[in-house]
């Protein structure tokens, strides 16, 4: 696993002295799929970097709905933890395994010396922290201009492509709770989606029978 996950992080290629620290200094965890693996308001001890699967990273209002703001997939890790674990803070989001998820937790206080000793880490925060900027724009965007059909599409679209597969498991209660929005909405969507022929509605499933591309254009 190690010499896997190392190789498909660009900054770690070629640097075996830094892959050993971080091994070394990392701790293995498992997670089933829905674990909780941080709470909001929870102190952030560690720093995860995802060996295998993914993970969801979810803000919570004071009213109780949620919304999705990314995913961490297999080599990343998670910005707001890293930003949190420098400074001692507490979380602002939280994370939830995705599906059966392993994850290397470097503990707060190898940050700093990694950061020192390492420029090859800080260049992978800096990348990983302009990826999570696009992607708050783009939430920024969705809410703005996007209706809430077009952002189910979307979403629905994004795990398919994360699953690597045309058929998602999922609740349309996860589904709305992912796009911060009610149950009842999103039931009445993917109802009216089914009958334009691009979805198949199962048991807590989703099976996607037409690309979502054109569909979207021509609306």
């Amino acid at each position: 696993m190690e010499e896997n996950l190392f190789d498909g992080i660009t900054e770690f290629k070629t640097s075996l002295e830094i892959r050993k620290r971080l091994w070394d200094y990392s701790v293995v965890k498992t997670f089933k799929e829905g674990d909780n693996i941080l709470n909001e308001g929870a102190y952030i001890k560690s720093i995860p970097i995802i060996a295998r699967g993914s993970v969801k990273v979810m803000r919570t209002h004071d009213d109780g709905r949620e919304i999705l703001l990314y995913y961490i997939k297999t080599g990343e890790s998670c910005v707001m933890s890293i930003l949190g674990g420098l400074h001692n803070d507490t979380s602002k989001v939280k994370a939830i395994a995705e599906e059966e998820t392993e994850i290397l937790f470097i503990p707060n206080n190898k940050l700093a010396s990694l950061i020192k000793d390492y420029p090859e880490f800080l260049n992978y925060i800096f990348r990983l922290y302009h990826k999570r900027f696009e992607e708050f724009l783009d939430i920024i965007n969705d809410i703005a201009f996007k209706k809430i059909d077009e952002r189910l599409l979307e979403l629905i679209q994004k795990k398919t492509e994360l699953y690597k597969d045309s058929t998602i498991n999922i609740t349309h209660e996860q589904l709305a709770n992912e796009l911060g929005t009610a149950r009842v909405v999103v039931s009445r969507l993917l109802k009216q989606i089914e009958e334009f022929g691009l979805i198949r509605l199962g048991r807590n499933k989703i099976t996607v029978l037409k690309d979502f591309d054109d569909f979207l254009r021509n609306r």
